[in-house]
């Protein structure tokens, strides 16, 4: 069992469904004096942010995941499920005078979005130091999307204390400047990223795949429902996703393929096991809608595994 430190955002997702059309209540050549409107039919209260959802998926595959990263003082409920499930929160920082990051969403009936998103506490990530936390026994860093100074501030910080990280930069490399990037994928253990950040990256970096392949141990791309590619120097392997049994919402997918991913590094297992580990993680997060609204035992996972690979 590995000790592994996800550091990331840590946020609420309110998702609301909106029984009509935007466009019917939006005048285009009224457009500079908005002011609508919208009365939704449900609202569901979700918890998120990376750093939960990766860490319990950690925990899910016999992991030891503490989160890193700042909450408000709506988060005890939120703490509480996350002990209950097997994950640390020593190593967050709840701030009694604002609230947890929280996202507003309102989806129409041609699943057009409306969106507003407070950072709130999560603007505070860039104050916490690893080097003031206790890192004697971690095994790896998880720096996952939360503020890009505080990214910057974690790779920074395991290079220095020379504790191995993963870099994920995910939706925050429009964020984050070519330097940083740089910085951050230069020496990671891991660097995991989608088919569309990985051209997003190297084009705002100007690394060819070959200089990237030169800085990291090993590069991970997923491709979503065609699989991933997973390269170590001059191996390259390619993963067919798992097959799921229905598909609800692929939102957690990218967090849980992380955490079988890691499950198979820490047990020194091949490329190819530890792209199945991560697929058959990720499958399980794909079949339910919310990232964290899956559950498995580790005999369920295995039985899984060799029905698909």
């Amino acid at each position: 069992m590995a000790k592994i430190v996800v550091g990331g955002s840590i946020a609420y997702d309110n998702i609301m469904d909106f029984p009509g059309y935007f466009k019917e209540h939006i005048l285009p050549d009224k457009i500079d004096t908005l002011n609508v409107s919208f009365l939704v039919s449900g609202l569901k209260k979700v918890r998120g942010g990376t750093a939960p959802n990766i860490s319990y998926n950690l925990a899910l595959v016999g992991q030891s995941p503490v989160v890193l990263g700042t909450a408000g003082k709506d988060f005890y409920e939120y703490k509480s499920w996350l002990n209950e499930n097997g994950v640390s929160t020593d190593f967050v920082r709840i701030l009694e005078d604002d609230y947890t990051a929280s996202c507003f969403i309102i989806t129409d009936l041609s699943n057009n979005q409306i969106t507003g998103f407070y950072p709130g506490a999560m603007a505070k990530d860039p104050e916490i130091s690893l080097k003031e936390l206790d890192m004697s026994d971690v095994d790896m860093v998880i720096v996952a999307p939360t503020e890009p100074a505080a990214m910057l501030k974690w790779v920074k910080d395991c290079k220095e204390l020379r504790i191995p990280y993963l870099f994920d930069p995910g939706m925050q490399i429009p964020r984050l400047s070519p330097q940083a990037l740089t910085e951050g994928l230069t020496g990671a253990e891991i660097l995991i990223y989608n088919e569309y950040e990985h051209e997003m990256l190297m084009n705002k970096t100007g690394l060819s795949q070959k200089e990237i392949l030169d800085r990291v141990n090993l590069e991970v791309t997923t491709l979503g429902e065609k699989g991933s590619v997973l390269r170590k120097g001059d191996k390259e392997v390619f993963i067919p996703a798992a097959k799921p049994s229905r598909v609800a919402d692929p939102t957690g997918a990218g967090d849980a393929y992380g955490a079988g991913l890691l499950k198979g590094w820490f047990e020194n297992a091949s490329l190819s096991a530890m792209g199945q580990y991560a697929s058959i993680t990720a499958v399980y997060a794909v079949e339910n809608k919310g990232a964290t609204e899956h559950k498995y035992t580790i005999e369920e996972f295995e039985k899984r595994l060799r029905e698909n690979y």
